[in-house]
Parts: C-alpha cells; sequence; structure tokens
C-alpha cells in the first residue's frame, strides 16, 4: 500500500487572500502552502518582482523554522503559518514551536569574517525585501510585511 505524505492543514474558515496552514517538514506540504500564498499575491495583481521577493522570502522563512527551530523536533510537528494578501500589502507570520533565539546574535554575513559562514544570509534576504520584519519575544515566530510598490 503507498503511502501518501500528509497534506497541510488549513484553517476551516478557508478564504483564499488570508488564512492559517499547519506545514510539516515535508516537501509536499511546504509546496502546498506555498503555493497558497502566491496564488493569492498573483490573484491580486503583484508585479514580477514583487512576486519574487515574496517566494523568495517566505520560502527563506519557512527553511528556517525547519532547519534551526525545528532542529531538535520530529519532522511531524507542523509550524504554522498564517497570511493575509490584500491590495496594499501582504502579511506573513511564521510560527515554530522551537525554542527561538536572538536575531541579534545571527552574524552579519556580509561581513569579511562572516563570508565563508552558511548562516544569516536568509534572514539578510527577508530584510532586505520585507517593509517589515519582526520576531516575538521568544524568538519563535517571525513576522514580515510587504508593502505593495505604489505604481
Amino acid at each position: 500500500m503507498a503511502q501518501h505524505a500528509p497534506q497541510p492543514q488549513f484553517s476551516p474558515d478557508a478564504h483564499p487572500d488570508r488564512g492559517t496552514i499547519r506545514v510539516v517538514n515535508e516537501q509536499p506540504d511546504i509546496d502546498a502552502a506555498h503555493n497558497r500564498v502566491i496564488g493569492a499575491v498573483e490573484r491580486h495583481n503583484y508585479p514580477k518582482a514583487s512576486i519574487f521577493a515574496l517566494k523568495l522570502s517566505l520560502h527563506e522563512a519557512l527553511m528556517n523554522a525547519f532547519k534551526h527551530g525545528h532542529k531538535e523536533l520530529p519532522t511531524n510537528v507542523p509550524i504554522t503559518l498564517h497570511f493575509v494578501v490584500d491590495d496594499a500589502k501582504v502579511l506573513m507570520e511564521i510560527e515554530d514551536q522551537g525554542p527561538g533565539f536572538n536575531p541579534d546574535d545571527v552574524p552579519d554575513p556580509t561581513l569579511e569574517e562572516n563570508i565563508e559562514r552558511g548562516s544569516g544570509r536568509g534572514l539578510l534576504l527577508i530584510k532586505a525585501y520585507m517593509s517589515k520584519v519582526e520576531y516575538n519575544k521568544r524568538g519563535n515566530k517571525l513576522t514580515m510585511v510587504y508593502q505593495r510598490p505604489k505604481a
């Protein structure tokens, strides 16, 4: 009997342009959540550059949550992704169930002594593309806001 990967759990009041998704660390789950958010962005006719920025930021945020936040947890422990898309902005919140971290402790990947290190680049990209980036006090919930560019 073939085994099927679990599907992401969408909130029961699912709306195409907002929702809460519980995502486990399996590619079909990640892809389905990613497609749901980016589909909402595309329905609001965001420019291609905005879609690229949002795809990259969402990917980096999810990968960081699984790689760092959930590194000691089983792969079936979900991350919660909450999103709201409208014509003016995109809000994405990614919350893992790990112990959290202090984002100020992440080394600056642009400094010469950190160039060879493999950490900090994802957060650097997120900060470059998003209008607002905040972590909760515990350091296990990332809130990102992207403001639509003025036409």
